[in-house]
């Protein structure tokens, strides 16, 4: 069979087969340079060019398509032919982004619990309001907007706001940073918009949850929520 001939699709289904070693030889030949591609400008966020840590990192990224007997791809589906390009960006992107996540982590010498470890890398107001609450107020905190966020339709909020409002206040990221993200497909001044508008729509929806004086303590500092743009 000639590989090189099949759609993308196909060429996914074909490398899912038991044993199938010329799929996956043409499957890394043909999307070697778009992860590579991404590896090295989503690594040049955060001033790494070293070319022996972007071998790495496309390497990695290879395992962890081929992890779990390839579960990421048996779990991907495909709305359209390049339905696989938008997808392969988005891993590669986030395992880079785990990746300096982890080592400015490490570099700070930090001992993050579970819960505080999905806040690290970041000097947003999410994690300063939260201030001195222990670990249960921080996954109440943690749990309440993100219900929020997946509460809302995609009219009122896109699934690529939800990504940029995480990127911003989970991992770290300044506005500049995400607009180079691929797939983000927005200026600096279109991230700082859909943030605010994001944050604005927490605190509406946390606001009307319950009345200000039932407000739970996780609850007031979610609906204290602040754009960490307004103090960079």
């Amino acid at each position: 069979m000639d590989y090189s001939a099949l759609s993308p699709e196909e060429l996914v289904r074909e490398c899912l087969r038991e044993e199938n070693e010329p799929a996956w030889f043409e499957f890394v030949r043909r999307f070697q340079p778009l992860i590579a591609g991404v590896t090295v400008r989503t690594a040049r966020q955060f001033n790494e060019s070293c070319a022996s840590v972007i071998d790495d990192l496309v390497q990695e990224t290879f395992l962890k398509l081929c992890k779990d007997d390839a579960r990421l791809l048996r779990n991907f589906r495909s709305t359209h032919t390049e339905s696989i390009y938008g997808f392969l960006k988005v891993v590669t992107a986030n395992l880079v982004l785990d990746h300096f996540k982890a080592l400015n982590s490490l570099k700070r010498g930090r001992n993050l619990t579970g819960d505080e470890s999905e806040l690290q890398g970041t000097t947003s107001s999410v994690t300063r309001s939260m201030g001195s609450a222990d670990v249960a107020e921080r996954q109440v905190l943690l749990s309440q907007i993100d219900s929020c966020l997946r509460e809302f339709d995609q009219t009122t909020c896109s699934s690529r706001d939800r990504r940029i409002f995480w990127l911003y206040y989970r991992i770290g990221l300044s506005a500049n940073a995400i607009s180079s993200l691929p797939g983000i497909g927005l200026t600096v001044k279109g991230i700082e918009s859909s943030l605010l508008r994001t944050v604005r729509l927490i605190r509406e929806k946390l606001a009307k949850v319950q009345p200000p004086d039932e407000i739970s303590g996780a609850n007031q500092k979610a609906c204290g929520l602040q754009n960490r743009s307004k103090e960079e």
